[in-house]
């Protein structure tokens, strides 16, 4: 009995304890679902972090066009090439899901991929990897390219989709647009240009969806979902017009093929300050990033501008009422403080009148102008056309440029454009007095940002009056003396060389030596910096240039050809002409947008209208044309139709001009080298051969060579 009576005691224990244990586990329980947190964690958000994924959904970042629309920067889809190397992704060795055969697989991706077979071999033998991408020469690759891998049938080659940034132009107008590239597999980050400047507006906004998940990842039907839609980013219209930046590529392409260090021209809208083409060297090409200085010249160069600041201290002798063009002086040299100061020829030109001085660009009616105004006045006036400030432009790294004076050399100086330094686009907005009346104008860019999603502008560039610096009668005389430094029938006028036969330019020239590293100015016949400030139509102005250019190793009258084709291609695509025609407008054709077309019925098209057309890749879609819609060229003239096939073959080049050679390499983005005058005569790579990338085009140009292009420049303008 007292066994059992024991046995009864353990069991009766048992069940008290298990009634405390089991009472704690409810009270736990009911805590842990009141209770806002246990321990320190919200269970409730816990177990929502279990099921709970989000998965980012990328805004599509703006695209930059110019004026008239046409895309300059934009978001394309791009692939990168893959290579599985597992045979256990393999199941069927009828169907074959990995690389069998590396050797053959290798040999014919190397003649699609800018890789040699001996780099993809060494990747496609890598051990104990599932995957592996085929970089370089695989990364980025465009959908044509995709589809060419593809149709070469290849076991266990695959693609990861991406976005990559695409500049379809290539080099142009590179230092304004600038340049983004993907920082990581999610985001691509402006670095350079507008693409840096307004990084925010045209990235966009990223979206995210929220959603409940099972045990394998998929999303569980109705259970609720939070989507924060994204936000796609602003598309920017420049003020460019691709026309006229296509005119100014070239001509930049003209003069570092005659030899210099660097080159900028720029052309302004001159009733408004838009910026409507600005081109340099050197440049880049912003697909690949081959940048070998980060300054735009635009905004970042400053620089003694020489005898062009003649147009400004002579309109504010003319304004303040010290001026009297008949009045005559001494021209040659002039004694300031313990220097001589001399005109560009050391002799000068006798007794000469002021008028005659602005024409020949005379240093010493300059510095006689400069002791009547005095240095607060000629200071003051250089402030009133912007100079020594920034222009406030657009773009990041906007130069101030410096003028200031004290001694009397260093006004003396100032006065034709030595001891200051200033940037094109301070120079660009001092012209815009001329076209205005007198007032200055800001320039501008930017056209417009546009909201995709809602078409909404959310910013627009408009004609910004900074001030007036000058009376309209001051801007009529000066004028006139820029009409006479270009126009007139005198030979010893400083801009004959500019004279156009489309339309009447006017402007002035300068030359400026520059400063050494060891503080000393350079000497000899092209180390200086050359530049020309021009305004077209003279009567009912509509666009201002201006070119710079450091050691240019060529006559001066090179310079000259280059502005007057760029200024009378600008006159015919906006029919500016104000002289007597002497085509035949039934000669004339302007051109269509041929973009997305059929090559063969373009090219049908065209050479029934009498144009030669010149077809680039085996492609049959035109993908660029050249000129561009709305040109208007002369029958016989070459029309280039860049295809979207990738086999591109050398043209006879032989009797083409420089600037057609000049063209197609540009447009096949081929490296060249051009030497001598006239017509093509010779090309490195023959006629209906393969391009190949690695080489250098070498142009030979022939023909006669006159008199005027054998001739040495001279020191001065």
């Amino acid at each position: 009995m007292k066994k059992a009576s024991g046995n009864i005691k353990v069991n009766r224990f048992t069940i008290i304890c298990c009634a405390f244990l089991f009472a704690l586990i409810i009270g736990k329980l009911i805590y842990v679902s009141v209770a806002p947190k246990v321990d320190g964690i919200d269970l409730k958000a816990f177990a929502l972090s279990r099921t709970t994924t989000s998965k980012t959904i990328k805004a599509k970042r703006g695209t930059i066009y110019d004026y008239n629309g046409e895309v300059l920067a934009q978001d394309v889809r791009s692939y990168t090439v893959i290579a599985y190397l597992a045979e256990s992704r393999t199941t069927n060795p009828d169907k074959p899901r990995h690389v069998v055969d590396k050797e053959m697989t290798a040999e014919k991706l190397s003649t699609v991929l800018n890789m040699s077979k001996e780099s993809i071999l060494k990747r496609l033998q890598m051990e104990g990897l599932y995957q592996v991408e085929l970089r370089p020469g695989g990364a980025n690759i465009t959908e044509l390219k995709k589809q060419e891998i593809e149709a070469l049938e290849l076991p266990g080659i695959d693609f990861i989709k991406g976005t990559k940034r695409d500049y379809p132009n290539g080099d142009f107008a590179s230092h304004i647009i600038g340049y983004a590239r993907r920082l990581d597999e999610e985001e691509i980050n402006g670095e350079l240009g507008i693409e840096a400047k307004y990084n925010s507006e045209l990235k966009g906004n990223d979206g995210l969806l929220t959603y409940q998940k099972d045990a394998y990842g998929y999303k569980i039907a109705n259970t609720p979902e939070v989507l924060d839609e994204a936000k796609d980013g602003y598309d920017i219209y420049l003020t460019i017009d691709s026309n006229i930046q296509l005119y100014l590529e070239t001509a930049i392409d003209k003069l570092e093929s005659l030899g210099m260090e660097w080159a900028t021209i720029t052309i302004a809208n001159a009733n408004t300050g838009a910026i409507v083409g600005s081109a340099s060297s050197p440049s880049f090409n912003p697909n690949i990033v081959n940048i070998t200085n980060y300054n735009n010249p635009l905004t970042s160069y400053a620089y003694e501008p020489g005898s062009t600041m003649k147009i400004y201290s002579f309109m504010a002798a003319i304004n303040e009422g010290l001026y009297n063009g008949n009045e005559t002086y001494k021209s040659g040299s002039i004694p300031v403080d313990s220097f001589t100061i001399s005109d560009w020829n050391r002799k000068g030109w006798g007794n000469i009148s002021y008028d005659k001085g602005f024409t020949y660009s005379s240093n010493v009616a300059a510095v006689l102008l400069s002791r009547k105004l005095g240095k607060d006045k000629l200071l003051d006036y250089y402030r009133k056309f912007g100079f020594g400030e920034k222009t406030g432009i657009e773009l990041s790294n906007e130069y101030t440029g410096k003028v200031s004076f004290t001694y009397n050399s260093e006004i003396a100086s100032a006065s034709f454009g030595q001891g200051i330094t200033t940037t094109p686009v301070q120079n660009i907005q001092a012209l815009t007095s001329i076209t205005n009346k007198g007032i200055v104008l800001k320039p501008y860019i930017i056209d417009k940002i546009v909201d995709p999603d809602t078409g909404t502008i959310i910013y627009e560039g408009k004609r910004e009056e900074i001030g007036r610096a000058v009376s309209e009668e001051t801007v009529n005389k000066i004028i006139d003396l820029m009409d006479q430094t270009v126009n007139s029938e005198d030979t010893a006028v400083t801009g004959h060389k500019y004279q156009t036969e489309q339309v009447r330019l006017i402007g002035k020239t300068g030359t400026a030596q520059y400063t050494l590293s060891n503080g000393k100015y350079s000497s000899g016949t092209y180390n200086n910096i050359r530049s020309f400030a021009g305004v077209f139509p003279k009567d009912n102005p509509k666009y201002i240039i201006y070119l710079s250019i450091k050691k240019f190793s060529s006559p001066s009258n090179k310079m000259g050809e280059v502005v007057k084709e760029v200024v009378e291609s600008v006159a015919k695509y906006k029919n500016l002409s104000d002289k007597e025609s002497t085509e035949d407008l039934s000669k004339i054709i302007k051109l269509d947008n041929y973009l997305n077309k059929s090559v063969d019925n373009v090219k049908l098209s065209l050479e029934k209208q009498g144009l030669s057309v010149i077809v680039i890749g085996d492609g049959n879609k035109v993908i660029k044309q050249y000129p561009l819609k709305s040109e208007s060229v002369l029958i016989g003239s070459k029309v280039f139709l860049v295809t979207n096939g990738d086999n591109i073959v050398m043209p006879n080049m032989i009797n083409w001009t420089s600037s057609e050679a000049i063209t197609f390499a540009n447009l096949v983005h081929l490296s060249y080298n051009i030497d001598g005058y006239g017509r093509v005569n010779k090309t490195s790579i023959l006629a209906d051969e393969v391009i190949d990338y690695s080489k250098t085009l070498d142009i030979t140009l022939g023909g006669m060579v006159n008199e005027e292009e054998r001739e040495e420049v001279k020191e001065g303008d």
